[in-house]
């Protein structure tokens, strides 16, 4: 056997275990431990959690300085773009001139020149036109759309706690799919189908700690051991919590095994109806690896081969995952879901 590193033994020690796997099918059942209500108790929980109307819009560097960024939320057409100093901006999506779409403004000086007239934009605003609240945490870039959200309003989104970035190597990858932003999270609040639902990626799964109702925030969370499968028969176990900070948002964080600190923050932002008015989400999901390995260190400088990687992990399994967000929905819409 490998040996396997938690903190407690040598640095070097390789983080590797041989799995002893069941065949797929004769796995033991979880069903049982996955009740219905317990998901449903722990969503409830986590959408009375204010957001003070904050979304999150795209990933930090999905926004650049040459050209504007353009996403509609809950059905708000919403422009982000950056000055010249680097700091994020955003405000409505059509031009207050003649509606035209400022996602395909021009960007100088950092002001948004509509190509349809010319008129010029910047974060002061203008007539018929109030630039929204935004923040970008190093990360993630998020809008605060107060109409929307109905909220009392934050100063600041609720932002979990992470590792320091700059010992990190973090990406963000987005996949949309047809389901509200409860779907994604009641499917973060079911651990119980990983080993079942996406084989090829974990191994060993299972939930040492659920919450119960009456659980207070501080106390709302599951923990889950698992090994991330490297090939059919090596793994690397680790020990993780889920919990909500906020109503859109499921953290996973490793705390014990390798990269301990490393979280997995999975955003659900609503978009607008499709043409058969169904609603869309999209699952904005950002990884901050980390790990107090020399190795790692080392291998920084290289985040720019290790991001893609991450990224392909993550949407193969929100591949599977959607589709499970979107049946619940469509179980939900029609009265069927049996939770």
């Amino acid at each position: 056997m490998v040996g396997f590193s938690n903190g407690s033994s040598t640095r070097n020690a390789l983080p590797l275990r041989r799995l002893r796997v069941p065949d797929w099918a004769r796995q033991e059942g979880t069903w049982r431990a996955a009740r219905p209500s317990l998901i449903a108790a722990a969503l409830k929980r986590a959408q009375a959690r204010p957001s003070g109307n904050w979304f999150v819009l795209a990933g930090s560097r999905e926004i650049g300085r040459n050209r504007p960024f353009s996403r509609t939320v809950a059905g708000t057409e919403v422009v982000a773009w950056r000055t010249e100093d680097g700091a994020l901006h955003a405000g409505p999506g059509a031009c207050p001139h003649l509606g035209a779409p400022l996602g395909q403004a021009a960007l100088d000086c950092g002001q948004l020149v509509c190509r349809w007239h010319g008129l010029r934009l910047d974060e002061r605003g203008g007539p018929w036109w109030t630039p929204f609240p935004a923040r970008d945490d190093g990360v993630l870039a998020w809008v605060r759309l107060d109409d929307v959200g109905g909220e009392h309003p934050l100063e600041r989104p609720v932002v979990p706690r992470r590792p320091p970035l700059r010992d990190s190597v973090s990406e963000v990858a987005t996949a949309t799919g047809v389901c509200e932003p409860e779907d994604v999270v009641a499917n973060r609040l079911d651990p119980w189908h990983g080993s079942w639902f996406h084989p090829y990626s974990f191994a060993n799964l299972g939930v040492r700690r659920a919450p119960e109702s009456g659980s207070s925030e501080e106390e709302d969370f599951f923990e889950v051991v698992v090994s991330f499968r490297l090939s059919r028969r090596i793994g690397v176990p680790v020990t993780a919590t889920f919990h909500c900070p906020e109503p859109r948002t499921v953290v996973m964080r490793i705390v014990e095994g390798e990269g301990t600190g490393s979280v997995v923050e999975t955003h659900a932002t609503p978009l607008e109806n499709d043409s058969s008015g169904r609603p869309r989400t999209a699952v904005i999901e950002a990884t901050v690896a980390y790990s107090q390995r020399p190795g790692f260190r080392m291998a920084l400088p290289a985040a720019g081969v290790l991001r893609p990687l991450m990224r392909r992990v993550a949407l193969r399994l929100w591949s599977d995952d959607l589709a499970y967000a979107e049946r619940r929905y469509e179980l939900r819409s029609t009265g069927r879901f049996p939770g």
